[in-house]
This record gives structure tokens, sequence and C-alpha cells, in this order.
């Protein structure tokens, strides 16, 4: 707890169900370039510098359902959890809110502020912001810092701003 930040770089913690982007989001923030991703089985893990300063360790842990129980591994020094969901996949919404809730609860959050990214922003029937964060019930979370964004991993557009944002919410913490 007690150590200075300046020689590790906070760790965040990537999650959501599959297919939401996680990967895809982590792979484009580290080379700038759309991979091609298969399922996570475990995690990705890679260093995010956002400026010369300032770095965060991101961890991008699998999101099928096989691998959820296994999120708690994941949060023990977590400073700021991003929860990424498919925002063109209303029909999976209910089951993210569901994620979401339940590792929001782990003791390991209390103190942990959210971002969570709308991603699949390009594609033409996507959610609004607005509309996302009703989905996801994000104002029953009054006693939370939390942002929600819009982006596309697959463009790249928003990501740099997020992790931004990300790096403002943990500092304030």
């Amino acid at each position: 707890m007690g150590q200075g930040r300046s020689a590790s770089s906070p760790q965040v913690i990537l999650m959501g169900l599959d297919s939401a982007g996680k990967s895809t989001l982590l792979a484009h923030m580290l080379t700038g370039q759309v991979m091609e991703t298969s399922p996570t089985i475990g995690f990705n893990v890679g260093m995010l510098e956002l400026d010369k300063k300032t770095s965060l360790t991101v961890w991008d842990v699998g999101g099928q359902k096989s691998m959820r129980p296994n999120w708690k591994y994941y949060l023990d020094d977590c400073k700021a959890l991003v929860f990424v969901v498919d925002s063109s996949d209303r029909a999976r919404m209910q089951e993210a809110q569901k994620a979401l809730r339940r590792v929001l609860s782990d003791e390991n959050l209390r103190e942990v502020p959210l971002m969570v990214l709308a991603n699949k922003k390009d594609l033409p029937n996507s959610m609004t912001i607005r509309e996302v964060s009703t989905q996801l019930d994000l104002p029953s979370y009054s006693d939370r810092r939390w942002e929600i964004q819009a982006c596309s991993a697959l463009r790249g557009l928003g990501l740099q701003q997020a992790f931004m944002s990300v790096n403002k919410l943990i500092k304030k913490s």
C-alpha cells in the first residue's frame, strides 16, 4: 500500500463478456494495429505508455463464462477496472450487467474506480452511452467513481482518451 507510485505502473484490469473486444482493444493500444484475436484463455498483459511519465499495466482477462469465476484472482492490486461492453449487442446487456455487478461486489474493488467502455461504436446499430449506462444500471453505483466512454477498438477511436481518463480516475482515488 505505502509504496511510491513512480516505481511501478498502476494495475488496470480489463474485463467484460467474451467478444466485447478487450484483446483487440489492448492490442490496438499496444501496437497501433488491428490484430486477429482468438478467445482469451487466461489473460494477456501489456504495459501501456500514456506519455513519458505515465504508464499503466493492463491485464486483459478472458471473458468466457467458464473464465468468469477466475476474475476474482486478478483483483488484488487493481487500481481501476475497465469494463468493456459490445454496444451493438443488446441481447447480452443483461448478462454484462450481472457480470459487472458480481465483480464490483468483490471486497478488493471497494474503493476502485470504474471505466465502462462502450466498444464497437463504429457499428451502425450500436447503443448510445446513455442506453449502455441505463442497461448496465451504472447510476445505481452512486458510491463509486465511474465514467463511461464510447470507443472502437477496431478503429482505435477513443482509446487514448479513455485510458487518459482512467489514469485521472486512479490519481483521484
